[in-house]
């Protein structure tokens, strides 16, 4: 995986290097993917084919090399390339391909987006690897793109059976709006972006909400947790520890809470929580 350059121009792109730091917790559960920090590193933002060109070229390179991988160097950037030639034979050659979504090959038929020459040689010399998408034929737009058909044979296309339509611009999106994007994406990336304030998760004020003289309901953000919902009064103890409004827990607004949303519940003056509940509709 290569997380793109600074200077691609994408709103609401991240820095690299919390992007990059990002990817890494999210791969810490994987035994087969890599990160590759090249491209992210140069001085200016890289085509897609000359990114491919440059891993292919350091992989055959490491590759035809007399020296063992264990005993290059160590560096971060360099450990997938061993783990890759841990099972290459070096009479073979290595070919990277672009592993993409529909959408990708979509857009290589949006004029001026993509140089013809780069389209070429992504497919000629590399190939493409594209998961499908409900919304998108990639069968039917290889088959409708004259340079796509010339090089079929080097595009596989893998079949999402399972859909899923996870996309970065829905989490930046849902982020932005204080909304919980728990489950999808790992836990410690969640705690990442709210302890570095990313994509205006610093700007999301949670208010306290006053209902009557027995307490209040406040919001507080969760790294790891669903948002916090605002809902009715429910059992607030009084100062004896008794449930005062045991007969208001059926009051509770249920039309306001998300499905999995909890709710913190403060004594008069909002000294210090008294309950946390889930609630789960």
């Amino acid at each position: 995986m290569s997380p793109v350059h600074d200077k691609y121009g994408k709103k609401d792109l991240a820095c690299s290097l919390d992007r990059c730091e990002m990817l890494r917790l999210a791969l810490n559960s994987s035994s087969w993917i890599r990160m590759s920090e090249w491209e992210s590193r140069q001085d200016h933002w890289t085509r897609t084919r000359l990114v491919l060109q440059h891993h292919q070229n350091q992989l055959n390179a490491a590759l035809s090399c007399n020296e063992s991988p264990n005993k290059r160097h160590r560096s971060e950037e360099h450990q997938w390339v061993a783990k890759v030639l841990e099972h290459c034979n070096k009479d073979e050659k290595v070919v990277v391909k672009l592993l993409c979504g529909g959408d990708v090959i979509q857009s290589f038929n949006t004029p001026g987006l993509w140089l013809d020459e780069d389209i070429e040689c992504i497919v000629a010399d590399h190939g493409l690897v594209v998961i499908t998408r409900e919304d998108v034929n990639p069968a039917k737009i290889i088959y409708e793109t004259d340079l796509l058909y010339k090089y079929q044979k080097n595009i596989a296309i893998v079949p999402e059976w399972i859909t899923n339509e996870i996309s970065s611009t829905k989490i930046r999106r849902a982020l932005r709006r204080g909304e919980s994007v728990k489950y999808l994406v790992a836990d410690s990336v969640i705690e990442y972006i709210h302890k570095n304030g990313l994509y205006m998760t610093n700007d999301n004020k949670y208010e306290l909400f006053p209902q009557n003289q027995h307490g209040s309901i406040f919001l507080t953000p969760s790294p790891s947790d669903l948002p916090m919902t605002p809902v009715t009064i429910i059992d607030v103890p009084d100062n004896s520890g008794n449930y005062i409004n045991d007969r208001n827990q059926e009051n509770v607004k249920r039309s306001q809470a998300r499905p999995g949303g909890a709710v913190k519940v403060t004594d008069e003056g909002g000294r210090g929580v008294k309950a946390l509940r889930p609630v789960c509709l």
